[in-house]
């Protein structure tokens, strides 16, 4: 019964103690040991390399036999310390390594954990299922399906997705400290997504100026929030909520919300893509041309960069150069080098 309270003492301190403690107890438990085979006398259980492989086949109980004590001091130090104490430190030792994954699982889990990806996406803000499917179509095939994705939330919840996304819980979107465990340096794309338009135009802020060139996107439910901070930060695109047009254009045009829908799912089915092009200077025509016939695509727009609107359904006689966004529908994301009528 004695000896039972004493381990569970000895266990509590264990676990609760530092790392220099525990080395500390270990290198204490070795030496009275050592010196405790000296006073039986047990010559050939000194020698060094016979002593640690002696102490940690005894101390495991797993005791192959080829090397023990033979005087009855030894044994009965041995038996009334060597192996009872030896055991209790293996098992604390398995214990306080178990403890310190689960407490690193469970930072993963809860957000508390530094990520370490780079070339990554990062999605900032919380809004339930939206969200879900947010991350489930850019991970659909043809879109950042390679890239990870980070997930930062303020919410008090764990990871929604473990396995499938990494997850960083901050104080706020502006507050540096936990900010920095996201990465944004490192990040390739940003989409800012925040139920409230304020929090959503000061963290478009406060990620510009930590990393004004990464691609970032941000939504909003007002369109002037959106060009309040498209004055100070002119790189960031901003989504404006759409549900009003849509529903006018639904009303006029029966069916259209559906195709909206349509180009807009990645996950099934034709749908809308953009590619930089890398050819050289040329006419919309042939190049329609060439994405109908050897693409099984359909060119809808072009936007040169000196452009501030998309120019849809464009003349065939249009020019279209090296740098300029293309816009189309097909089955599949394609390669730049595809729109190369020669290529």
């Amino acid at each position: 019964m004695l000896w039972t309270k004493l381990r569970r003492l000895m266990g509590a301190l264990f676990l609760q103690a530092s790392l220099v403690s525990v080395l500390g107890f270990i290198a204490a438990y070795i030496a009275s040991s050592y010196v405790f085979m000296l006073i039986a006398g047990e010559s050939e259980l000194l020698e060094l390399d016979n002593f640690f492989y002696w102490l940690m086949v005894t101390g495991s109980t797993v005791g192959y036999g080829d090397l023990s004590p033979t005087t009855a001091l030894g044994k009965a130090l041995t038996a009334i310390w060597v192996i009872p104490v030896g055991l209790s430190v293996f098992a604390l030792i398995i214990a306080k390594i178990s403890l310190y994954l689960s407490e690193l699982i469970l930072k993963g889990r809860r957000g508390l954990r530094m990520s370490q990806l780079t070339q990554h996406t990062v999605i900032i803000g919380w809004n339930g299922q939206r969200t879900l499917r947010l991350i489930e179509l850019l991970q659909a095939k043809g879109n950042l399906s390679k890239q990870s994705i980070v997930l930062c939330v303020t919410d008090e919840m764990e990871n929604p997705l473990p396995g499938k996304v990494d997850f960083v819980r901050a104080e706020s979107f502006s507050h540096e400290q936990t900010m920095r465990r996201v990465n944004l340096l490192q990040a390739e794309n940003i989409i800012i997504d925040t139920p409230q338009d304020d929090v959503t135009l000061t963290t478009a802020l406060y990620c510009y100026s930590v990393n004004p060139d990464v691609h970032t996107t941000a939504y909003f439910q007002e369109e002037s929030v959106g060009k309040l901070l498209q004055q100070h930060c002119p790189k960031v695109e901003c989504i404006p909520a759409v549900g009003v047009e849509m529903l006018a254009k639904s009303t006029v045009d029966p069916g259209s919300s559906l195709l909206h829908k349509q180009l807009l799912d990645s996950t099934e089915g034709m749908t809308q893509y953009s590619m930089v092009y890398v050819g050289q200077d040329t006419c919309v025509e042939p190049l329609f041309g060439h994405f109908k016939q050897q693409l099984d695509a359909t060119l809808i727009g072009v936007k040169s960069g000196s452009d501030l609107l998309i120019d849809l359904n464009p003349s065939l006689s249009k020019t279209v150069s090296q740098g300029d966004t293309l816009y189309y529908i097909a089955q599949r994301r394609l390669e730049a080098s595809e729109s190369l009528i020669n290529g």
